[in-house]
């Protein structure tokens, strides 16, 4: 029988009770990085409305490495305790509880979305230098980066094992690197933004050792028993950028590397028209698992029960990840199950109100 929307996923030894997965999504809500109770509210909310995974928000493995300056963290050890709280509310209310480990890179330093656009100036909370491979500002009025040179990529490097330490400890079952949407990982991975001459630099091999070499970094902390998986950008969308066949290869590229999922979004390097509409991922998730063999993961406008159902069955993905509307609907996969009319468990406390 094939995969359904409600089937659960087993990735090592970690079971989604089903194929929705609450997609990592920026609050910029945190103080200092540390979780609050808007976290606690918004994550574990949509555990309780039956998601299989919830992901916390791009989680900075830098205090430099922040989109924002009220981007979630994971820099100290000081943080471990409130993410702790944070992964035990969402396991409680039944789902996997997973983080987005993440350096924002050369679009570090800029403005949460309602209070403007751009870099924050020092003055006002914002830092300097921010880093990237080559010296690129992101765009027009973004600050230029500083290039990374190999005693800053040893210590990004660095950072990601000690984030996935930190995770670890904080009791999160699934963790999540950031390799997409024009950040760190993202911009060494595009030629729109590494011109580097290096090692790090030049054909994809080269503009992948970064990654390849966060995820064995990563790996050294995390236990094999749980899931690793890796977002990336399976597209610029732009003439000479990053592509779906770079997406390919890089898939089977790490696919011995203990990743378990490729989770696919795209874009993030290049200000560009973007071709969004229902399901505009999805396409590419299928090629990377069809050619690779690699389990993936599918984002990106999709919105209805039957839509997310038939990406699973049809084969298309393993897993569907929502981001906006699980915003509109924290209850999206419970109300999902009943409009698929498949019986699934509520909580005791909402029973009552189960169709």
């Amino acid at each position: 029988m094939h995969p359904h929307l409600f089937s659960p996923l087993r990735l090592r030894d970690v079971e989604l009770r089903n194929r929705i997965a609450v997609s990592p999504m920026c609050q910029y809500s945190a103080e200092d990085g540390f979780p609050n109770d808007w976290h606690f509210i918004h994550l574990a909310s949509r555990a309780v409305g039956g998601a299989g995974l919830v992901i916390a928000e791009a989680t900075a493995v830098e205090a430099r490495g922040r989109i924002s300056p009220q981007d979630l963290g994971i820099w100290k050890d000081e943080q471990i305790g409130a993410h702790r709280k944070l992964a035990r509310l969402i396991a409680e209310a039944g789902a996997v509880a997973g983080i987005q480990l993440a350096h924002a890179g050369r679009k570090a330093s800029t403005y949460r979305p309602w209070e403007g656009r751009g870099p924050v100036p020092p003055g006002q909370g914002g830092w300097s230098p921010i880093v990237g491979p080559s010296p690129l500002p992101f765009a027009e009025g973004y600050q230029e980066p500083r290039e990374l040179g190999h005693d800053g990529i040893e210590e990004v490097v660095h950072s990601f094992a000690q984030g996935a330490r930190r995770a670890r400890e904080a009791g999160y079952r699934l963790a999540e690197i950031h390799g997409a949407h024009g950040y760190l990982i993202s911009s060494f991975l595009s030629p729109l933004a590494n011109r580097r001459q290096d090692e790090y630099g030049g054909p994809l091999e080269n503009r992948a050792r970064l990654l390849e070499r966060v995820v064995a970094a990563v790996r050294g902390e995390w236990p094999q028993e749980l899931p690793l998986f890796v977002r990336i950008s399976t597209t610029d969308w732009a003439e000479g950028g990053w592509t779906v066949e770079d997406s390919v290869a890089l898939a089977a590229r790490l696919a011995d590397s203990g990743v378990d999922l490729i989770d696919c979004s795209s874009g993030g390097n290049r200000v560009v028209p973007v071709p969004a509409g229902a399901g505009y991922q999805t396409a590419a998730a299928a090629e990377i698992r069809r050619r690779t063999g690699m389990k993936t993961g599918a984002v990106g406008l999709i919105r209805s029960a039957h839509q997310a159902d038939h990406i699973i069955r049809t084969g298309q993905a393993d897993l569907v990840l929502l981001a906006r509307e699980m915003l509109r609907n924290p209850y999206w996969a419970l109300n999902a199950a009943t409009e698929l009319g498949v019986d699934v468990a509520w909580p005791p406390q909402y029973e009552r109100a189960k169709p």
